[in-house]
């Protein structure tokens, strides 16, 4: 069995180490968890043994790094292979991959609008045109998986896989914000913030005590 150690930020805040937690938690892959904090101004306070980025997340695998949340997911999946955490049909392999891709590189304008923020209920704050496109895409992404690759289950290929770890936190923002969507799109956010991982993430992190300033632009 592989050693691992996953280092992160604040529960609270931080997206993209809420991703390859949740994947690893959900699929029962034991680690060690590595609790960092957030200054106020969003850096990460004690990531440089761990981190050449200077960022979270990263996982150590036997005291080496894999940073950067879909290098790690990718890591993951490689290093398990018996936990299928990407679809088996080639095509659905293709897609899931594209859409965590699109997740990890897209979505600005929601990004910076609605930060991620599990203490807050701000229902309405940020949105705009260009965050209603944003959340319209994801939608359409969520809709049009759960009809074509989702009848093995209520998640986006049926059965758990990497996207919907990458979604988790965007399903989230969708809570914080009281963002409205089609009832395709909102039975899936359900199901994903029922996970057992994803609840316990947000349990803990609405446990946290900490105010980080840049992430807060509603207070």
């Amino acid at each position: 069995m592989k050693q691992l150690k996953l280092a992160i930020a604040n529960k609270n805040y931080s997206s993209w180490s809420m991703r390859p937690w949740v994947l690893l938690t959900q699929a029962g892959i034991a680690f060690e968890e590595i609790q960092l904090k957030f200054s106020d101004e969003a850096a990460v306070c004690g990531v440089e043994p761990y981190s050449p980025t200077r960022q979270v997340p990263v996982l150590m695998v036997e005291g080496e790094p894999v940073w950067d949340s879909l290098a790690i997911c990718e890591a993951v999946a490689e290093l398990f292979p018996d936990k299928r955490l990407w679809p088996e049909v080639a095509r659905a392999r293709q897609i899931a991959r594209s859409i965590c891709a699109e997740m990890h590189a897209g979505f600005r304008s929601l990004r910076d609008a609605m930060p991620m923020n599990m203490r807050a209920s701000l229902p309405g704050r940020g949105m705009s045109p260009e965050v209603q496109k944003d959340i319209d895409r994801i939608a359409e992404i969520w809709e049009s998986c759960r009809s074509r690759y989702g009848a093995g289950g209520e998640l986006l290929f049926g059965q758990f896989t990497v996207a919907d770890a990458f979604y988790a936190p965007v399903a989230s923002r969708f809570l914080t914000y009281a963002v409205s969507l089609p009832p395709v799109a909102q039975r899936y956010a359900d199901a994903l913030l029922t996970l057992p991982a994803v609840r316990d993430w947000m349990a803990q992190a609405r446990r946290e005590t900490e105010f980080v300033r840049a992430d807060e632009p509603y207070s």
